[in-house]
């Protein structure tokens, strides 16, 4: 467990000890709280810039020394992060972060004998790193017997059977051995190892080594279907010619520590936090700069850290000839996204599609951008380009049928919507938001009611919670006369959303449909403090809402030459 001196740090800010005098003191305290501060919320650049001033004033202290390495590994800077290990390591402390370190240095530089001996003592990252380590490190040292007698103990861990082996498996086909390498995946269907998709494709090159090509391109299809992205497309092309795919997953004893630096990661990013994960990812990063998937881990852990600009700074690292590329591209986009800055998604987006149009997601991201900028016109035309790529339909492209109704019904084609409404309802039935929103605007164009009763009915049976759909459901109540059976319903759609504008707008109309004006015109007020007059819905009309406080909802459907209130089977 990682050790931690702040409290040591604030005695020693706070009586001035290591001969520091009130006035550095009072700077070093200052630099101390900003740097924490920032490092509580992620923003490394200016934890790293405070913590670096924190030092000049206090270079020995270690939880200073500490932090500061923290905040440069969690930027990638490893270079600046070594001295600071080091002096930490001088000091004595046990410090989780400094070995992490120190054994990335020495990995990188290929000190397999010191590896060695820094994986084996009592200062250590944790069992599972520190015995992959060694072992990787008795690879490199020539001493392949020792690595797989340690992988194998490793194994005989609990929970750390199937990183062990997996790694054992890398071990011994970088030296050549697919055939034992091979051995130990197909005696191990279906563990962790098998079903990662890293896992995977070191299969499929062993497969590929062994002269199993056949076997290798009938994995590819059956693990990831048929529409294959680009980096196993290219896999599976080289399978077809009859030639033989390199072993690339790792190549030597330093990529191989920092496969296991990645597969930590990959197994934290699950469980523990994003700013711990983040370590181990920058690690592997660090002694594999072209280790594609731990810098995307990277980037992505930073956008879940709300630090765009990082994340966005990770994916451009992809480089644009890197099969891997639209991926990245796509990650930087949502992360400009996230950030505030749509134009710059929108052109990067813009830009992807015409160097990887031939990529169905792709299209499919830009078109849900449009779509929420209400840019439906655009958005069409994406999601057209996506669905021109296949041939025929299949039930994964429902989604994109829905998405592209949405925008024909925005855009007042109706025909056109409810005809992909019902395509998507063809390949994913029963789909309760597909129900609720073909049902919904069923309601709005006031055709076919009961249809559109029966399909949100169903889509509440199967999503009872979601207060979205409870509203239609009360909303088409409501419109078809049946005032008092909607009320209920409306409730329970504001309890669960209680403060969306539609929701309380439409739970007053239905309060005021029963007699409940006082109640009505209550939910009309939240409704209208609810309302974003920035960026309100298309549903809901502020104005609208204050004629119904001003003169009443019946008045103001005369007004608007829409049929008066009316209770099924009866009068109002």
């Amino acid at each position: 467990m990682m050790k931690n001196w702040v409290t040591s740090a604030v005695l020693t800010i706070a009586i001035g000890v290591s001969g520091v005098s009130p006035v550095q003191a009072q700077g070093l305290a200052g630099s101390y709280l900003a740097a924490r501060q920032a490092g509580m919320t992620a923003d490394y650049k200016t934890a790293a810039e405070y913590y670096a001033r924190a030092l000049a004033r206090d270079p020995s202290n270690p939880a200073l020394l500490e932090s500061a390495a923290q905040a440069q590994l969690s930027l990638g800077r490893l270079d600046r992060a070594i001295p600071m290990a080091r002096q930490l390591e001088e000091f004595g402390p046990d410090s989780q972060i400094a070995q992490m370190i120190l054994m990335a240095d020495d990995a990188e530089h290929e000190r397999f004998d010191k590896l060695d001996a820094r994986s084996n003592q009592e200062r250590s990252v944790g069992p599972l790193v520190d015995g992959l380590v060694q072992a990787w490190a008795k690879m490199g040292q020539g001493q392949v017997s020792a690595a797989l007698k340690i992988y194998d103990d490793v194994a005989e861990k609990r929970g750390l059977q199937g990183f062990a082996l997996y790694h054992k498996a890398l071990a011994l086909a970088s030296v050549g051995d697919f055939e034992s390498a091979e051995a130990i995946f197909s005696e191990n269907v279906g563990t962790t190892m098998q079903v990662t998709r890293r896992g995977a494709i070191a299969h499929v090159e062993m497969l590929s080594q062994l002269d199993r090509g056949a076997d290798a391109a009938q994995m590819i299809v059956g693990l990831f279907g048929p529409d294959l992205d680009p980096v196993l497309r290219d896999m599976h092309a080289v399978l077809d010619k009859g030639e033989s795919l390199p072993f690339t997953m790792v190549r030597s004893p330093k990529e191989g520590v920092a496969e296991v630096f990645y597969s930590v990661a990959a197994a934290l990013s699950t469980e523990a936090g994003q700013d711990y994960t983040l370590l181990y990812s920058r690690v592997a990063e660090y002694l594999r700069p072209d280790h594609t998937d731990a810098i995307l881990l990277s980037a992505g852990l930073l956008e879940d850290l709300q630090r765009y600009d990082l994340a966005v700074d990770a994916y451009k690292k992809v480089s644009r000839d890197n099969p891997a590329f639209h991926a990245a591209e796509l990650g930087r986009a949502e992360a400009l996204r996230k950030s505030g800055r749509v134009d710059a998604a929108v052109e990067v987006l813009e830009q992807l599609a015409k160097s990887h149009g031939d990529q169905a997601i792709v299209n499919v991201t830009l078109g849900d951008l449009m779509r929420q900028l209400d840019r439906f016109e655009d958005a069409v035309a994406a999601y057209d380009a996506a669905l021109a790529l296949h041939e025929g339909t299949d039930p994964s492209q429902w989604f994109i049928y829905y998405a592209r109704a949405i925008c024909y019904e925005r855009l007042n084609e109706w025909d056109r919507a409810e005809k992909d409404f019902r395509t998507a309802l063809d390949l994913n039935p029963e789909h309760p938001q597909v129900l609720n929103y073909l049902g919904y605007s069923m309601v709005e164009q006031q055709v076919k009611l009961d249809e559109a009763l029966d399909m949100i009915e169903r889509a509440v049976a199967a999503r009872p919670d979601s207060g979205y759909i409870v509203d239609s459901l009360g909303w088409v109540l409501f419109r078809l006369g049946r005032y008092d059976e909607a009320v209920p319903h409306m409730e329970r759609a504001a309890e669960l959303m209680p403060v969306d504008p539609v929701v309380n707008d439409h739970l007053g109309d239905v309060l005021w449909a029963v007699g409940r004006k006082r109640e009505a015109e209550f939910q009309w007020r939240r409704a209208l403090s609810f309302v974003d007059y920035e960026d309100a819905a298309g549903e809901v009309d502020p104005d609208r809402i204050r004629q119904k406080l001003e003169i009443g909802l019946d008045a103001v459907l005369i007004a608007e030459g829409a049929p008066p209130l009316k209770v099924a089977n009866g009068e109002h």
